[in-house]
């Protein structure tokens, strides 16, 4: 049974207790455009978990182009410097607060300065529309399909038995790569114009002789 839990959704302000990217609102929103969202609309109590697990996750896995906004900041997000290669986030900014529109300043005329800002960079206190749900998506995965645990048989390539009375008797070879990710594709693609997963498949193969 899932623990009760709060969440405090980071809205761009880089809260130092925030601990989710999304609110269960926002994932009820999310899933009514969603062909399979009965993981999502049946879990009941377990939907708070599943987004604090998922933004852990999202946290953990990703790794994310610039670099945070605040020190103290709880989350990885939200990022200065980011690149937006569309020039088009959707704006999920505290209610209120103005943009912090990245921008640069050069020399102009007469001892002057000019400041020009840079569309092609995500706004400093944003989270943007697609890390927001890119956790729904994950959270949904997550209420229906443990991906952090070890499924029996991960990775078995090949079994091969030697011949009655000699050593070893069985030989298993384990592929790295034969699992299903922790972060699903569709997650990935979703993220991919902000950032790559951390971890990258190994080509080695683990030999257990019994």
């Amino acid at each position: 049974m899932a623990t009760a839990i709060t969440i405090v959704k980071e809205d761009g302000t880089g809260k130092a207790d925030a601990n989710s990217y999304a609110s269960v609102a926002d994932c009820d929103a999310y899933h009514e455009g969603h062909l399979y969202a009965e993981g999502w609309t049946e879990a009941g109590g377990a939907q708070a978990a599943a987004l604090v697990m998922a933004t852990r996750l999202l946290d953990t896995e990703f790794s994310f182009g610039g670099v945070r906004t605040l020190a103290g900041q709880a989350l990885q997000w939200p990022r200065m410097d980011c690149p937006e290669p569309d020039g088009t986030t959707a704006q999920f900014v505290a209610g209120g607060v103005a943009l912090v529109t990245p921008h640069f300043v050069i020399p102009g005329g007469m001892g002057s300065l000019v400041t020009i800002t840079n569309p092609m960079l995500v706004p400093g206190n944003v989270v943007p529309k697609a890390v927001v749900e890119a956790t729904c998506e994950l959270a949904r995965e997550l209420l229906t399909t443990d991906r952090t645990g070890a499924p029996l048989g991960e990775g078995i390539k090949y079994e091969s038995v030697s011949a009655a009375g000699t050593e070893p008797a069985k030989q298993i070879g384990y592929d790295p790569a034969d699992r299903a990710p922790v972060i699903p594709r569709v997650v990935q693609a979703m993220l991919a114009k902000y950032g790559s997963l951390f971890s990258a498949k190994s080509g080695s193969v683990r030999l257990v002789r019994t």
